[in-house]
């Protein structure tokens, strides 16, 4: 990289071109926060014992910057300063407006006017005082970023691709036209414009030259520089290392990374994550080697550590939903030599008694995996038992952000009302499930948006109303806003229907009760729904909305939010017919690495009642 530096001064118009690669002379500086208390006319304050007292008469953002850096400020009060003769101390302080000068062109001054005082202070040591006068801020004019040759060939070919990274490039540039100059902003526009370009495709870009054309009369910067984006680098063959149990298939299944495929760190990262959401594997790495002698056909190097065969866990916990609960899960990676998993979970709460079983194939070549699962589920609320069992045939596809499945299933039902009827029913179905996440982050989420909708269809059976064909729709949207320092919105909006005949029977796992910690906080668990004969029921259609906002208790605990929230909605039998309950509170949130635990002291109006809601963990 060539870089040229130079400083405009003394002659009215006269303007130079001013490399500032120099950045790496200087670490990093933070100015204090507005309330920071300083000494009107004093940087640096020295120990009693010290051989000289320096004084900086300069703006807030500027003293704090000359007294962390300038030599007489690093030397007073240091171990060597004992030894600062008279003469060193003349030396120092005759370099200061020098130096001072230089730094204050880091911030964008050029024209600083930099004089120092040499007095004695009453308690007869000597003491050195910097007055500055910095002068107007000199502001970016232009900016020209031109591409190297071989970008530029693309370019001028119609390379769409090409065109749209210089686009990206530019878009991304951080130091715009009309911003005040600085030398770390500067660094830090050069530094992403590569980062940029090595991770589009061009992994050994680099900054052919680079200026800042300074006018210090003017107090302007023209920034310009060209940009030798190197070979364009296509993916080659996979080199797999670290398995043991598992076929390579396992691996090459997912990489959707056929050879010839153009090269970028967006496409590496995917494949590492589908690879790390196998849950195969404790550790995963994808990488390159950005060697242009085999930027034709760069090989992509895949490092995996494997899970053990087996895993075994057991949880304990507790929600509004279930009470007390235990919960044991198994898994085996590849269970008689089969190329799948088999997953078993059994879940043991005061509410609820469950068992899960599934055998899942590993992906195939299009990430397709094939599954079968059952599950047999006891749950009582609002004073009913509800014993149900599925069996679930289908295949699922994962990307990035989105969740597929695929599946038929047989559902029998059994429920025991608290007026005493048992109603027996069964469905069979062809059902799709589609999720997708545009989160900040999974597991603590403060932006975007998560969104889970449900089709299905099917014929229903029971033995207290007719057969007949059903339809079935659902949907869960849950979005995040930071509303700027330090605050935080949380919005949640449900809602379902069953589309059948009334006089058909459908299973009541199909059909929607509200209220719960994921649902209308206020409400005791599925106690929100149309009422027959004196007792809550489940209704055809479902609408539930939710608003919260959060702040932390304080900077120091980051991890600990008060929260304010409103809940309502409801359960009916019709659209006419559901009157939404209202629910409204307080809770804390802690945000803890595996997710967050949420306590809410929650009023139902409808009930006139608080009650108190724990729970942890996300529900998309």
């Amino acid at each position: 990289m060539t870089n040229v530096l130079g400083v405009a001064r003394g002659l009215a118009g006269a303007s130079v071109c001013l490399s500032l690669c120099a950045c790496g002379l200087l670490p990093a500086h933070t100015p204090p926060p507005n309330d920071t208390p300083l000494p009107p006319a004093a940087a640096a304050s020295s120990p009693a014992d010290a051989t000289y007292r320096l004084e900086v008469d300069a703006p807030r953002e500027l003293r704090t910057l000359l007294a962390t850096y300038l030599d007489l400020a690093r030397f007073q009060g240091a171990a060597q300063a004992d030894s600062i003769t008279p003469a060193e101390l003349n030396r120092l302080a005759n370099a200061a407006p020098a130096q001072a000068r230089s730094l204050l062109e880091t911030e964008g001054y050029f024209s600083a006017d930099v004089t120092v005082e040499r007095a004695t202070a009453d308690d007869g040591v000597p003491l050195v005082r910097l007055h500055v006068t910095p002068g107007p801020r000199s502001t970016v004019t232009s900016l020209d970023v031109q591409p190297g040759a071989e970008l530029q060939r693309k370019i001028d070919a119609g390379d769409k691709d090409a065109i749209a990274l210089l686009k990206l490039i530019n878009e991304r540039w951080s130091l715009s036209p009309g911003e005040p100059f600085r030398q770390v902003a500067w660094n830090t526009a050069k530094n992403g414009a590569l980062a940029t370009m090595r991770s589009e495709g061009y992994p050994t870009a680099t900054w052919s030259t680079t200026h800042a054309q300074v006018d210090a009369r003017a107090h302007t910067v023209a920034l310009s520089g060209q940009l030798e984006s190197g070979p364009q680098f296509l993916i080659g063959e996979l080199n797999i290392e670290g398995l043991q149990r598992y076929d390579r298939t396992v691996v090459s299944n997912l990489a959707n990374l056929p050879p010839g495929t153009p090269y970028t760190e967006k496409r590496l990262l995917d494949f590492q994550d589908r690879l790390f959401k196998l849950g195969f594997f404790e550790t995963v790495s994808v990488d390159i080697d950005p060697d242009p002698a085999t930027a034709a056909a760069t090989p992509v190097r895949v490092r995996v550590r494997e899970q053990t065969l087996q895993q075994a866990t057991t949880g304990f916990g507790y929600s509004d939903t279930t009470r007390f609960r235990v919960t044991l899960e198994h898994r085996h990676r590849r269970p008689f030599g089969w190329n799948g998993q088999v997953y078993n979970k059994v879940e043991l709460g005061g509410n609820l008694r469950s068992w899960e079983g599934e055998l899942i194939s590993n992906p195939d070549p299009r990430g397709y995996r094939r599954l079968l699962a059952t599950s047999l589920k006891r749950e009582e609320a609002a004073g009913e038992i509800s014993l149900n069992s599925r069996v679930r045939l289908g295949r699922s596809l994962d990307s990035e952000r989105i969740e597929r499945l695929v599946y038929g299933e047989w559902l029998t039902s059994e429920l025991r009302r608290a007026n005493g009827a048992e109603e027996d029913t069964r469905a069979l179905s062809l059902n799709y499930n589609w999720v997708w996440r545009d989160l900040d982050s999974i597991v603590l989420p403060t932006k975007g948006m998560s969104s889970s909708l449900q089709t299905g269809a099917g014929y229903a059976r029971s033995n207290y109303a007719n057969s007949g064909p059903f339809a079935r729709l659902y949907s869960r949207n849950t979005f995040y806003w930071p509303l700027g320092k330090s605050w935080y919105s949380q919005v949640r909006i449900e809602a379902g229907q069953v589309f059948a005949d009334n006089q058909v029977g459908i299973p009541d796992p199909l059909l929607f009760r509200a209220g719960g910690d994921e649902s209308v906080r206020g409400y005791p668990y599925r106690t929100l729904g149309p009422i027959r004969d004196g007792a809550v029921s489940s209704g055809r259609v479902l609408l539930t909305g939710s608003a919260e906002i959060a702040h932390p208790f304080t900077q120091r605990l980051p991890s600990l939010w008060w929260a304010a929230f409103v809940d309502a909605g409801n359960a009916a039998d019709d659209w006419g017919a559901l009157e939404p309950a209202l629910g409204y509170g307080l809770g804390l949130r802690y945000r803890s690495p595996v997710g967050p635990l949420r306590l809410d002291l929650a009023y139902g109006q409808d009930l006139r009642k608080v009650r108190l809601h724990l729970s942890v963990g996300i529900a998309f």
